[in-house]
Parts: structure tokens; C-alpha cells; sequence
């Protein structure tokens, strides 16, 4: 008990700077490799702390590396800041209400994330200090989870490989360790291009690359029956070429992830993906090219780090709510979709779901259990966990049923209770953190539980060495997409 008052002490005195520096992400609401004033601030807080800041790392414009001590053991603390396209909203306000129209907004919390991760690395600088602790605390500023996947191209480049344990967490609408693989994914995108011409008058003369995505995706879509039920494949159209039916279409582009529990699985899915669409140019006479955009591998829980994280978010506690902000929380709960909450509702029980339906702020946290779930969705903390042994927790910053990426969830960003359960998180993040570098012991077994894990497999980027991020010159310009 004596670590978690003293880390709850540390975090506490210091909240407002927490709590700006996630407020003022939640403002800028930039999405993928753009989030310059998110890394920009991160950074400026990390200098004033005392640590040593890389900017630009693995290629990446807005991906930084804070550090602070030296040597070894070498403990990572996980930051995002990425938002999402097409989420703007007001904060504190219970019905749709964007700020700026088809803006973005922080529909998955990756402003509380970063705010929450970055409490946790000073916190633990600042018990090193007081202790006299040895070894080196990172805070690993990753851009572009959401899409893009920053972690891949910082595990690709080797800046996990000395890392003796990570953590991080997410934003959720309860209290729990993530004990949980995931899908890995491969994100492409395919160009076509044809041969213009009157639709009417020399249709004849045309070659249309709108019918070439036209027929890769039917294609697809005919191959769902041939693949494993835990795989996914979804696409968007970014280019149909044109307005005019009266032209054909001489370009079209569509964008694909490719999902599957293991990144064999997914390379073999993503070939099959690739003779499709070599089949649509073929049956058009158009050509295709494709780019990968990114990819990340599948998650390894470890649960070595989730026991302690576990026990320090027991020993700290859930964090009380107001009457004020369960009110809050029940309109937020009201405004969501009956299919939403019914699915809320199967996922925590009727009588839970009740209860949680008049209260939506959980009091309570899930049991830790070693049993692995599974989780369709795909994260680049995958790409760590392959790396290093690697631990989450979820806290409640969210009501009950709130689904991720939705205008709910950017409303919730800057609430008070949002702000609680981010510096809980932190508080269970620095607690773990500094028992790591403490406990030699507990780094071996966590050591040894991943390469029990990995069965003789090592790290398998699915994205190739000659991919490049894109830079933020080139986004500006115009030269890629954000998808």
C-alpha cells in the first residue's frame, strides 16, 4: 500500500498538468501521422519533467521517445494521440452536436490515453528520483493507431528491442485487465486505371476502373465462405473515378483490411486478396497497383504484468463518481442505440446490466482471469507485445454502453470522470512500472512466459521494410490520403 499512496501522491499533485495536456489533445483532434501539436505538447511536458526527448523517431514525424535514467531495466510506457475523421462533437453535450462539420473528434480516447500514459512515466521518473531507483522509464509517443499503425514502424526499426516490460491501457466502459489476443492486419489500397471515353457514344473505346473495383470486391466477397470464421475483410471505394456516368471512368481506388488471428494467416489471406484484384484488371483490361498503407501483427497478453497491474488496480480502488457526472453519464446512456445497449447488455449479464443502466459509471472492476479472449479489432500494440512482454488495463472513462468511435464517446472526452479514470490509469501504469524495476525476478518470468508464448516464432512485420510512412510535407501537399 505504501507504492500506490506514494504514486497516487505524485499523480495527484501534478493532475491539472494531466488533465490540460489531454484537454488540449482532445482540442486538436488530428488524426493519423498529423498529430504535430499533440507530439509538440507531449514533448514540451516531458522536457519540463526531466527527460530526454527523441522527435521524429523510426521515420515517423510525430512519434517521440522521452526517457529518463539509465540502463537497465527498461521499462515502456505506451502513448497515443491519435483521433478520428468524421467525429466532431461538442464536449459535455448529450445529442449529436459537431463542432465543426465532417471534423475529427476523439471517438476511441486517445487523448485521455496519452494524458493517462504520460501521468504514469512522470510519476514513476519522480519515485526513481525520491528512491534512488536504478534503470530507465520511457513513454513511447505512437502515432497513428488508428490507421496507420505507428508501433509497427518503431518495432520494425528495433525500438523495442531492449525494452524489459511495457505497459499501457484504453479507454472503456469499465474497470478490468485486458487479458486478450486480437486479429493482426495487413491495410492495402488498390489503384486501377483504365482508359476514358464517352459512355454513350464509344463505350466500346473505354476501359472502366470503376468496374475493375466493382468486380475485386464481389470477388472478395465471394471468398468470405473460404476463410476462418475469426477473419475479417472490409473495404471503403476512396476514388470511383468521377461524377459522370457519361464518362468512363479511367481511375478508381479502394482500400482494404485484412484481418486474421495470425499474421501467417493474414499473408495468406492478403495473396488470395491480390490474385482477385489481378483478376478484376484482367477481366476490364485495366492495370493495378496497389501500396500497403500498414499493418500490425496479432496481440500477445502477458499474464505476468497483468496479475500485478491487477493488483494495484485493486489496491487503489475505483475511482467515486458524483450524482453530477452519473446523471451525465445516464443521458449519455440514453442516447445510444437499443442495439447498443443490448449488446452491452450480453456482454455484462441482465441483473449487472440493470443496475448499470441507473448507474452507468461501473464501481466495480472485472476479476482477473488468465483464460485468453479474443478481440476482432486489431492493435499495433500487438507489434510491442512481440517484442516485449506487454500489459493493459481498461478503465471506465466512458458510460456503460458507450460503443467506440462514435460521437458519445468524443462527448465524454473531456468529463470529469473521464479525467479520474485516466489518472487512475496512470496511477495502476506507474505502480506496475515501478514493482518492474524493482523485481528482477518478475521481468524473468514475464520474459519467459512471451517465449513460451511465441513457441518458437520470432517478430514478423507485415509491413515491408521498403514501405515508408508518409511524412507531414507530403500530407500537407496533398500526396496521401487519410483513410
Amino acid at each position: 500500500m505504501e507504492l500506490t499512496r506514494k504514486i497516487s501522491g505524485i499523480i495527484d499533485s501534478k493532475s491539472r498538468q494531466f488533465i490540460d495536456t489531454s484537454d488540449r489533445i482532445w482540442e486538436f483532434s488530428e488524426t493519423r501521422f498529423e498529430e504535430s501539436q499533440s507530439a509538440d505538447l507531449i514533448a514540451s511536458v516531458l522536457t519540463h519533467e526531466g527527460f530526454t526527448v527523441d522527435r521524429g523517431v523510426a521515420g515517423l514525424d510525430t512519434a517521440l521517445i522521452g526517457s529518463f535514467g539509465t540502463g537497465s531495466p527498461v521499462i515502456a510506457i505506451l502513448g497515443e494521440y491519435d483521433a478520428l475523421a468524421g467525429l466532431s462533437q461538442k464536449a459535455g453535450s448529450t445529442e449529436y452536436e459537431p463542432l465543426v462539420s465532417k471534423g475529427n473528434g476523439h471517438g476511441c480516447g486517445h487523448n485521455l490515453l496519452g494524458g493517462g500514459a504520460l501521468a504514469a512515466a512522470v510519476a514513476v521518473k519522480e519515485y526513481m528520483l525520491e528512491n534512488g531507483l536504478a534503470g530507465t522509464i520511457r513513454y513511447y509517443g505512437c502515432p497513428a493507431e488508428e490507421s496507420g499503425y505507428g508501433k509497427t514502424y518503431m518495432a520494425r526499426n528495433g525500438l523495442f528491442r531492449d525494452v524489459d516490460a511495457a505497459f499501457s491501457w484504453h479507454p472503456y466502459t469499465g474497470n478490468a485487465i485486458w487479458h486478450a489476443s486480437s486479429n493482426a492486419v495487413i491495410h492495402a489500397t488498390f489503384q486501377f486505371i483504365g482508359r476514358s471515353s464517352h459512355a454513350a457514344a464509344s463505350p466500346h473505346l473505354g476501359r472502366s476502373a470503376l468496374d475493375a473495383v466493382e468486380l475485386m470486391n464481389v470477388g472478395v466477397n465471394y471468398m468470405r465462405e473460404h476463410m476462418i470464421d475469426e477473419a475479417r475483410i472490409h473495404y471503403a471505394i476512396t476514388n470511383t473515378g468521377g461524377f459522370s456516368p457519361n464518362v468512363v471512368q479511367p481511375e478508381a481506388e479502394v482500400t482494404y483490411l485484412i484481418r486474421a488471428p495470425k499474421t501467417s494467416q493474414v499473408r495468406e489471406l492478403f495473396a488470395r486478396v491480390q490474385d482477385i484484384a489481378r483478376g478484376a484488371a484482367l477481366m476490364t483490361q485495366t492495370k493495378m497497383e496497389y501500396r500497403i498503407e500498414g499493418g500490425c501483427a496479432n496481440l500477445i497478453p502477458n499474464a505476468t504484468l497483468g496479475r500485478v497491474m491487477y493488483k494495484y488496480m485493486t489496491e487503489l480502488g475505483v475511482p467515486a463518481a458524483t450524482e453530477e457526472e452519473i446523471r451525465f453519464a445516464k443521458a449519455i446512456y440514453e442516447s445510444i442505440s437499443k442495439e447498443d445497449k443490448k449488446t452491452a447488455a450480453a456482454q455484462v449479464g441482465k441483473k449487472l446490466a440493470v443496475k448499470l443502466a441507473e448507474r452507468p459509471i461501473p464501481d466495480f472492476i472485472v476479476p482477473f482471469t488468465e483464460e485468453l479472449s479474443f478481440m476482432a479489432a486489431s492493435t499495433d500494440v500487438a507489434d510491442v507485445s512481440w517484442n516485449a512482454p506487454t500489459a493493459q488495463c481498461f478503465t471506465a472513462t466512458w458510460a456503460f454502453g458507450t460503443p467506440f468511435h462514435t460521437w458519445q464517446a468524443v462527448a465524454q472526452g473531456q468529463s470529469s470522470y473521464a479525467h479520474k479514470a485516466m489518472l487512475y490509469a496512470g496511477k495502476i501504469m506507474a505502480c506496475a512500472a515501478v514493482e518492474a524495476l524493482q523485481d528482477p525476478d518478475l521481468l524473468a518470468k514475464a520474459k519467459s512466459e512471451l517465449l513460451e508464448q511465441l513457441d518458437g516464432e520470432t517478430y514478423d512485420c507485415l509491413v515491408p521494410s521498403d514501405v515508408r510512412p508518409p511524412r507531414l510535407s507530403q500530407l500537407k501537399q496533398g500526396q496521401f490520403e487519410t483513410v
